[in-house]
């Protein structure tokens, strides 16, 4: 089971409730710890997490979940209504990068994706999202390049990369198919080759024993 499987099944089923997309970030600045907080959990991974409830009325969450180092299992810390979103900042709209922030009713946290890819793809599932449960008053989505926001243009490349590896992947089989074939049309040949000779020096042998 893939690490984000496990974190629907372990945090979003138990609640009847569906992940949508989820991204591993991390704080791009530190939260201020109270000068009398001791102790602590060890390091840990943060993922922001968009689901959707099973039951109608559907209602749309975004969820901070933690899992810290050495555990198996996952913690639900934050969660939002998408409601209370304000505002996606994609932070540059000009090139590929990780960072993005999300503001909420009553503040906003500014984060760092594992990788430009995974952020796009948490936006544009957010956009969509957003889209179509919410009639009014919606998120502002902000320094967010073209691709991520229209259609699914986000979707289309993946599965274009993905359709294009498998293609050739498939031609490099089919390559060595024929590659195959034509050892073995050898293989063939030189056997055919090999028996008819043996067959002659039979028969030679054969004509200079009478």
């Amino acid at each position: 089971m893939s690490g984000k499987a496990a974190l629907n099944k372990a945090v979003f089923t138990p609640n009847d409730e569906r992940m949508l997309a989820a991204v591993q970030v991390k704080r791009r600045t530190k939260k201020k710890i109270p000068f009398l907080a001791t102790g602590g959990q060890g390091d840990y991974s943060t993922f922001i997490c968009l689901s959707v409830t099973n039951k109608k009325p559907t209602q749309v969450f975004i969820t901070k979940v933690k899992q810290f180092e050495g555990s198996s299992s996952f913690v639900r810390r934050s969660q939002w209504s998408i409601s209370q979103l304000r505002e996606v900042n994609a932070f540059d709209s000009t090139r590929d990068c990780p960072e993005f922030d999300l503001m909420f009713e009553n503040g906003s946290d500014q984060w760092t994706a594992g990788s430009a890819g995974e952020k796009s793809m948490f936006i544009h599932i957010l956009h969509h999202t957003c889209q179509r449960y919410m009639s009014e008053r919606k998120p502002n989505f902000i320094n967010c390049q073209s691709r991520i926001l229209e259609g699914n243009s986000v979707l289309h490349s993946a599965t274009a990369s993905v359709s294009s590896a498998v293609q050739k992947a498939s031609q490099a089989l089919n390559e060595r198919g024929e590659r195959l074939g034509r050892v073995e049309e050898k293989t063939g040949e030189m056997m055919n080759s090999a028996q008819h000779f043996a067959d002659t020096a039979h028969k030679l042998a054969m004509k200079h024993k009478c």
